[in-house]
């Protein structure tokens, strides 16, 4: 099968990061028999630097046009002015918005080989396997007003979380639905003791909820949230949040995997069906970690897993995807580690490296 793909490599270690992805999808078509054609674009600071915006309309209709996109990461120093009038970001937010991206699937599993060099005690994370479902294009980051003005001398800023109840609903949806073909709970994380958005969140996810009477629903307020993550991850199985709620979280709870750079995700643009192909954007959770770029040190394994989740979801190729899961759990066990994840008597390996030994056990 053939498959037109877009990859955004963006700033600092991302073009490192899609690098080492992109010679395991070269070993997986290789091994299968399907053909991946890598379409690449500048998006965030390169995108400024080069073309003026964070990502040009040229980019935005090749994504379109394309079956997937495979992003690295955005951002870097060199374009943190906060007056700034362009930043990186807003290219990934507006790509977001364009594609239709509302659905973010960030995975969280605790691999047995990496438990003992985490920071938490492994009997508390031993076994660990949830997921967050993040709404990504409403919320604080989308609302409106957004802006920063001066009054009197005085120095004012405003951020909106603004939600419809459309918004809510298509979101807890997709929760509802993963947690039915997973443990059938669901819990739906909010601040409804102070905000109104969230009072609102709870009661569209209550009313979902009557469409789901398989599926046990839990609310959780955010902060009892980020206490749960660490005290017993053992207890989650799906969750559902607001878009900054999320973001933040699932930054949380990378440190249970021991890594953010072990942490994948999948943006899609509707409710996620087993063996339906859906359009979608696939990422690393971390960021562009300027200071490691061009060292051959940051671990690739995140987003080789966000490929992993692109062929499960966008190509419904479940066993190359559990081709490249098994590859990884192999190496790892294997004791190859990247920087990150570097424990005592285990074998240290760079990026480059770390490719080659995943995208090997692929071709096995």
């Amino acid at each position: 099968m053939d498959f037109n793909l877009t990859v955004l490599p963006g700033d600092g270690v991302g073009p490192e990061v899609c690098r080492e992805t992109v010679k395991m999808l070269e070993a997986v078509g290789k091994k299968y028999k399907h053909s991946f054609n890598m379409n690449y674009r500048n998006v965030g600071g390169i995108a400024i630097d080069e073309e003026g915006v964070a990502i040009s309309a040229e980019t935005i209709d090749l994504c379109q046009q394309g079956d997937a996109v495979l992003l690295g990461a955005v951002g870097g120093p060199k374009w943190d002015d906060p007056l700034a009038k362009v930043r990186p970001e807003d290219g990934l937010l507006l790509l977001r918005k364009e594609l239709g991206l509302f659905a973010n699937l960030r995975p969280v599993k605790v691999h047995n080989v990496l438990v003992d060099g985490a920071n938490i005690k492994p009997d508390v994370i031993r076994g660990a396997d949830f997921i967050f479902v993040r709404e990504l294009t409403g919320g604080l980051y989308f609302g409106k007003p957004k802006r920063r003005w001066k009054k009197d001398g005085v120095r004012w800023g405003v951020d909106s979380m603004l939600y419809s109840e459309h918004e809510i609903e298509r979101i807890v949806r997709v929760g509802f639905e993963l947690a039915r073909r997973r443990g059938k709970k669901l819990i739906s994380v909010d601040k409804a003791n102070v905000l109104e958005s969230s009072r609102l969140w709870r009661q569209v996810a209550i009313e979902v909820g009557q469409d789901y009477p398989d599926v046990e629903l839990e609310h959780m307020l955010v902060d009892a949230a980020s206490m749960r993550i660490i005290q017993n991850p053992r207890y989650l199985d799906v969750l559902v949040t607001e878009n900054t709620f999320g973001d933040i979280l699932t930054d949380e709870a990378s440190m249970l995997a021991g890594s953010m750079g072990m942490l994948p995700s999948a943006s899609l643009a509707g409710v996620p069906e087993a063996g339906v192909r859906i359009f979608g954007l696939y990422e690393p959770i971390h960021g562009s970690a300027p200071r490691r770029a061009g060292l051959n040190m940051v671990n690739p394994i995140a987003m080789i897993f966000s490929a992993a989740m692109m062929l499960r979801y966008s190509f419904a190729l479940e066993k190359e995807a559990d081709a490249i899961e098994t590859a990884v759990e192999t190496v790892l066990k294997y004791g190859y580690r990247t920087y990150d994840i570097m424990s005592e008597g285990m074998t240290k390996v760079g990026t480059s490296e770390m490719g080659d030994l995943i995208a090997g056990k692929v071709l096995e």
